[in-house]
């Protein structure tokens, strides 16, 4: 079995339901954490119809589907912050299909878009509690940096220079 990784618009079939199984993670991660429950489904609801995506649009931004045998596996996307600095967005892996090198395909090709737009810098946010992608950025070359926005969630920021 293979990987694939394409880009996707967002509005896929496919890319949708990754969205709600990523953002039902990191949702659910966060509130079991911070407020001992899962996310209320009402919530849910509303954050994914409030999503627009058109941040990982072209000519802009990049979403791209990874495929794993020809099944929707994993998600990352890429949007250009300025013309040298390009923003790595909601890397994700579906759980049964981790260890089997496909967030590292993702991430990689995330750059490789990011380079296609121009960007010669890659900087992305993440939280405390996901172990998971840190440890992964770290592996990948990225270093932890001062903090690049004010997101409510963020609590660590990372950067990776992308040299052709």
């Amino acid at each position: 079995m293979t990987w694939t990784i394409t880009p996707e618009p967002a509005v896929s079939p496919a890319a949708a339901a990754l969205w709600r199984a990523y953002y039902t993670e990191v949702s659910d991660r966060y509130y079991l954490l911070h407020e001992g429950r899962r996310t209320d489904p009402a919530e849910l609801e509303r954050e994914i119809a409030a999503e627009t995506w058109d941040e990982l649009a072209p000519p802009k931004g990049q979403l791209l589907v990874a495929r794993w045998a020809g099944e929707p596996a994993g998600t990352a996307g890429v949007r250009l912050l300025d013309p040298q600095t390009a923003e790595l967005k909601r890397v994700f892996v579906q759980e049964h299909l981790r260890g089997k090198g496909g967030a590292p395909l993702l991430v990689g090709a995330a750059e490789e878009a990011a380079r296609a737009m121009g960007a010669r810098r890659m900087i992305l946010d993440t939280r405390s509690d996901l172990t998971e992608a840190r440890a992964l950025y770290a592996r990948l070359g990225y270093t932890e940096t001062e903090p690049h926005n004010d997101d409510m969630y963020a609590e660590h920021w990372f950067s990776k220079e992308l040299v052709n």
